[in-house]
């Protein structure tokens, strides 16, 4: 017997001008996803009818007939329809990297008319945009997320969409003291084991280095916490398959981001495959210490003057 069709995914992204969402969308597209940037919000019933692929459709505070509550209830209706699956993806960054970028691009907010500040934009965007983080199937904040790090995101989440495999997982590595990865399902703290930052020679090396790996290794409670962590994960992920999750995310943190969470997203990635599910790995830290020198190749840019907001993360991928 076939298996019924999985539901189209309709995709729509949302968030602070500047903060990365015509990058979302480009990914998206690249993904198979038809792409629609800014289309009147009456519009996107229809779009939806007359499509047969998955959708991904941009909406912001420039688009036609734009609020917030509509936006929501467009979504609500859409969930009522057993064959689609809608989702809202918000994209964010702090106030400091949103001004740096309007700043190196030279353009208006197209919330801060002309002679008010950018800053007044920003606080506006973030108050229009509130309802709309709050209802947001995936948050991701672009602050120091790089271009291809961004990429790797949306495709951990929606490749199984795009191809109709199965539950995509991602495992993401990161450093407590810069904060939890805000699109985590599951989150594990590695921070009591033995930590190689503490020996001179491992200091500058990473849980990718075999050395630093077998350091953390001869901690006694290792295995334990190794064999711990993978049993949980065998017992969650099919559920959140039975739930009818897409993609999951799995984070392991400690104090720096750099060897012992690093080391254990690598084996538990490994465990995982072994067992048949699709897994993506990204170490937060470690793309931000390569960020800097990502910016200074490629200086930030933007598009057209009070329509179209700057995207860096786009301006980086061209």
């Amino acid at each position: 017997m076939n298996a019924p069709p999985s539901p189209r995914r309709v995709v729509l992204v949302s968030g602070l001008s500047g903060a990365g969402k015509s990058s979302i969308l480009h990914a998206l597209e690249d993904l198979g996803f038809e792409a629609i940037d800014n289309p009147p919000l009456a519009m996107v019933a229809e779009l939806v009818a007359r499509g047969e692929r998955h959708l991904a459709i941009g909406i912001d505070a420039r688009t036609s007939g734009f609020r917030a509550e509509t936006v929501l209830e467009t979504l609500a209706r859409l969930a009522r329809n057993p064959d689609l699956r809608p989702e809202l993806v918000f994209a964010e960054a702090d106030e400091n990297a949103l001004l740096r970028r309007y700043t190196e691009t030279r353009r208006r907010h197209p919330l801060a008319p002309e002679g008010r500040r950018v800053s007044d934009g920003i606080a506006a965007e973030v108050a229009l945009l509130a309802p709309l983080r709050a209802k947001a199937d995936l948050l991701i904040d672009t602050t120091e997320l790089p271009p291809r790090s961004l990429r790797r995101l949306i495709e951990a989440r929606f490749a199984a969409a795009a191809s109709g495999r199965g539950l995509m997982v991602s495992l993401v590595s990161f450093a407590y003291p810069a904060g939890l990865p805000r699109e985590a399902d599951l989150v594990f703290d590695a921070r009591f084991l033995r930590n190689p930052h503490d020996d001179p020679a491992l200091r500058a090396l990473t849980g990718l280095d075999p050395a630093v790996g077998a350091h953390i290794e001869a901690d006694p409670d290792y295995a334990t916490y190794l064999r711990q962590v993978s049993a949980m994960l065998t017992l969650v992920l099919p559920r959140f398959v039975q739930e009818g999750k897409k993609y999951a995310t799995v984070a392991i943190g400690c104090t720096g981001g750099r060897h012992r969470s690093v080391h254990l997203i690598e084996r538990i990635a490994a465990y995982l495959r072994s067992q048949g599910w699709s897994v993506t790995c990204t170490h937060r830290e470690l793309a931000r210490e390569g960020a800097a020198t990502a910016r200074a190749e490629q200086p930030l840019s933007g598009a057209g003057a009070g329509s179209t907001p700057p995207d860096f993360h786009q301006a980086q991928e061209a």
